[in-house]
């Protein structure tokens, strides 16, 4: 089977687990709020430049609040370091039925091997689910602006209870953003899910940043 996370795990605050960073205990903090005047989702490093398409699932267009699932974790020296488990996006605050892939055009999972899963690229240690929108427009700021707003602060700083949020609109029309959070333990691939509530319509996205062990 493809790779799916413990979202009964990963998305419930207390979830307590040991590893050889230490031990973490996840913690859910709101994250502001994502404006989608597409309905329209990317999952993507918004700061490395690439091109990423939608997903295939898609919203009415609106205005949707953003979770931080945090891990906080004790080593065994005594010192706490704080990571981004999983950034949610959440359409309506029902209870998930059922969780898929998140794909975009043209991914098939039967073609995944066990283990394996369709995820997007991680070069700035960032990560967002916005609108299309949000990012065409971002993609006209010269870099100077860029970093004043995203990465002006220390790599190594915490802003606040959320690692590496930030939310800044891209396109003042429309009001689209562009949020961002530390992507977990830094540069890699990463996956997005969507949960369906049980009458089958989205109730959010999840981008799982794998600092929660995998089942087994």
């Amino acid at each position: 089977m493809p790779y799916a996370p413990d979202f009964a795990r990963l998305l419930t605050a207390g979830t307590r687990f040991t590893d050889e960073c230490g031990e973490h205990v996840l913690e859910v903090h709101p994250a502001g709020e994502v404006v989608l005047p597409t309905g329209r989702v990317v999952g993507c490093d918004p700061l490395t430049g690439a091109e990423n398409d939608p997903y295939t699932a898609s919203v009415d267009p609106g205005r949707y609040p953003a979770r931080a699932w945090v891990s906080s974790i004790r080593a065994e020296g005594g010192g706490t370091d704080r990571r981004v488990a999983a950034l949610e996006l959440v359409i309506r605050d029902e209870p998930v039925a059922r969780w898929e892939m998140a794909l975009v055009a043209g991914q098939d999972p039967a073609e995944l091997g066990a283990d394996d899963f369709f995820g997007y690229g991680v070069d700035a240690g960032t990560g967002t689910l916005a609108d299309p929108v949000a990012l065409a427009a971002l993609e006209d700021w010269e870099y100077d602006r860029i970093e004043d707003v995203f990465l002006a602060e220390d790599p190594d700083a915490e802003r606040g209870p959320v690692p590496g949020l930030v939310s800044a609109v891209t396109d003042e029309t429309t009001g689209a953003n562009v949020l961002t959070v530390w992507s977990g333990w830094g540069d890699g691939c990463y996956g997005t899910w969507v949960g369906r509530a049980a009458d089958g319509r989205i109730a959010s996205f999840v981008t799982d940043f794998m600092v929660l062990p995998a089942k087994g």
